[in-house]
């Protein structure tokens, strides 16, 4: 398996309207689809050619079941969890003119735990949800998906700034520790480092042997073992950016592990958040790159 995902999947409900009445209707657009940010990250490694798995936590409804058969018929491989108690996991996501706000019910993802995990987690990349990470709810399957993973790259996603503070930056460096690679957008990484841009991939660089900075239309920086590559963001008319960081991810690790250089890797990785932000999809339109 090149890359083997855990953490979170969910279903997203996203809302298109002109204005929104407090109490009343108004028309607009809704559109359900399959998301979060393991099962993003999965379904791009598959798209650009990889073998990949996601572990996760769903519940026994609709919504579960549609996921479940959604990530099939992507090509990646089933290791969830049905969960007879909660719901699957939502995300409400309304755009209105000029801002964005988002509601998150983390239903059933919240009761992952390390029970729902193998023994061994054997692939060339494993990547973990900051989601599971930094919440106390999961936060004991994320360490066991450390603790059980044989890779030579294990990487945890920083996920949101607000987490990693209430989380703090001391525990999370020391909690993170078995992990060889991290994955941050600028702000999560700024909070992390205190640096910006590229200087934050080096900053990060120090305490991880695998540091990837998402810098949205600035493009990206990797800093391997201390060496510093840098891509730019390929041009695009942007529409929804949610789901471009899962998309960079999952096509990064998959093509590290199994065996690009770090610079067609942080090429394809920028490629795929791209295609993410110039629609109002998170998963690609079609199965293959």
């Amino acid at each position: 398996m090149d890359l083997v995902c855990v953490g979170d999947v969910m279903l997203d409900v996203r809302v298109d309207a002109e204005s929104l009445r407090r109490g009343g209707d108004v028309h607009g657009t809704v559109r359900l689809q399959p998301g979060g940010t393991s099962a993003n990250a999965a379904v791009w490694a598959a798209w650009s050619g990889a073998s990949a798995r996601v572990h996760g936590r769903l519940g026994d409804d609709l919504a579960g079941r549609t996921i479940g058969q959604a990530l099939a018929e992507r090509g990646v491989e089933d290791g969830l969890t049905v969960d007879p108690l909660a719901p699957t996991g939502t995300m409400l996501v309304v755009h209105g003119p000029g801002e964005r706000s988002m509601v998150a019910d983390r239903g059933a993802n919240a009761r992952l735990s390390p029970d729902d995990l193998p023994e061994r987690i054997d692939a060339g990349s494993v990547l973990v949800s900051g989601y599971l990470f930094l919440q106390e709810e999961g936060h004991d399957a994320a360490v066991a998906a450390f603790e059980r993973a044989r890779s030579d790259l294990v990487a945890v996603e920083a996920a949101s700034w607000p987490l990693i503070e209430a989380f703090g930056v001391d525990r999370f460096f020391g909690e993170a520790e078995p992990a060889s690679a991290i994955l941050a957008n600028e702000r999560e990484a700024h909070v992390l480092t205190a640096a910006r841009g590229v200087d934050a991939a080096a900053a990060l660089g120090t305490r991880f042997r695998i540091a990837a900075v998402k810098l949205g239309v600035l493009g990206a920086a990797l800093c391997i073992e201390g060496d510093l590559f840098v891509e730019s963001a390929e041009p695009v008319d942007e529409v929804d950016p949610t789901g471009a960081g899962d998309a960079f991810d999952g096509v990064l690790l998959s093509g590290l592990s199994r065996g690009l250089g770090p610079t067609d890797a942080l090429r394809q990785a920028c490629h795929a958040g791209a295609l993410v932000a110039a629609t109002a999809e998170s998963w690609p339109r079609d199965g293959s790159a």
